[in-house]
């Protein structure tokens, strides 16, 4: 076990395409010039659920981190609220990362780039395109989108395409979004409603939990674009070194998808763990998850 550091957490904001993203800096005591790490969240989620708890460990280890809200969701702005865009986050994304790289005393060649779930898809798809990041790590990411959907009850998908047309052409009318709950029981019209999303949801949530009941819909519109978002198709692409971390009960991003999708990046580093697709942010498989990803850092970026 290397030094443990004290650290400092800031809010901060940079801009994305005319509108600004929220985000918290940490920056490890006494270290200078360390590498970055770049962390937003998955489907609908902000970063009160527990990406706090990655980026302390990552700045105990002598890591910066830049944990980001996309637009639209938590406290980074954007009308309306709880859009789903594939395309803007990828460009928060992109705004993230070019932020990380001018930020001061930040090596700005070893930034790297950390996303879980549909955030972890961003990250396969950022990875594919951006040569320059020092290392990737995606956690239980979505690959592909017909998967993704056909994990879903089948009594479901008719009623989630429905809202979302609905949707979609009240946008067109500019209607207000008609919106779906993001998380639900089985059998309620959710973009998420397996047996292992709600309540492990919740657990995540912690103390954040009515927060998140509060926030949790989004525009339904996301239904007709999930079946046609597969990011592992560019897995072949990905030049940086990176982790994958797969959970092998995992009933929203199937596992057996994703491991063949992460078999495909050439300098790809495949771990798997008896949980679901939300406990890795839960202990008793926290605490293991989070000391392989600084363990994978320490080989790849190593600190000062």
């Amino acid at each position: 076990m290397g030094q443990q550091h004290r650290y400092a957490r800031h809010d901060i904001t940079f801009p994305s395409e005319g509108a600004l993203c929220a985000a918290w800096l940490y920056r490890p005591d006494g270290a200078q010039k360390p590498p970055i790490v770049v962390l937003a969240h998955g489907f609908g989620a902000f970063r009160e659920l527990r990406l706090d708890a990655y980026a302390a460990r990552f700045a105990e280890a002598g890591y910066a981190a830049l944990v980001f809200d996309y637009r639209h969701w938590g406290s980074s702005e954007g009308q309306p609220r709880r859009l789903l865009d594939i395309g803007r986050q990828h460009a928060d994304w992109r705004a993230a990362i070019a932020h990380a790289r001018g930020l001061d005393n930040i090596d700005s060649r070893r930034v790297v780039a950390w996303g879980s779930s549909f955030g972890g898809g961003h990250v396969l798809d950022l990875a594919a395109h951006d040569h320059d990041l020092a290392a990737a790590i995606v956690q239980v990411p979505h690959v592909t989108g017909l998967a993704s959907v056909f994990a879903q009850s089948p009594k479901i998908l008719p009623r989630l395409l429905i809202a979302g047309v609905r949707d979609q052409v009240g946008a067109w009318f500019g209607r207000p979004p008609h919106r779906v709950k993001v998380v639900g029981q089985p059998g309620e019209l959710a973009m998420m409603t397996s047996p292992g999303s709600y309540e492990p949801a919740m657990r995540m949530a912690g103390d954040k939990r009515e927060e998140l009941l509060a926030q949790n819909d989004v525009a339904a519109r996301i239904a007709l674009r999930v079946p046609f978002y597969s990011p592992g198709r560019t897995a072949p692409k990905i030049t940086a070194p990176t982790l994958v971390q797969l959970a092998r009960y995992d009933d929203v991003t199937p596992y057996a998808k994703a491991e063949r999708a992460a078999a495909r990046i050439p300098n790809g580093e495949i771990k798997a763990y008896d949980c679901a697709h939300f406990e890795p942010y839960l202990e008793p498989h926290f605490d293991g998850i989070v000391t392989d990803q600084i363990g994978f850092l320490a080989r790849h970026v190593p600190v000062a």
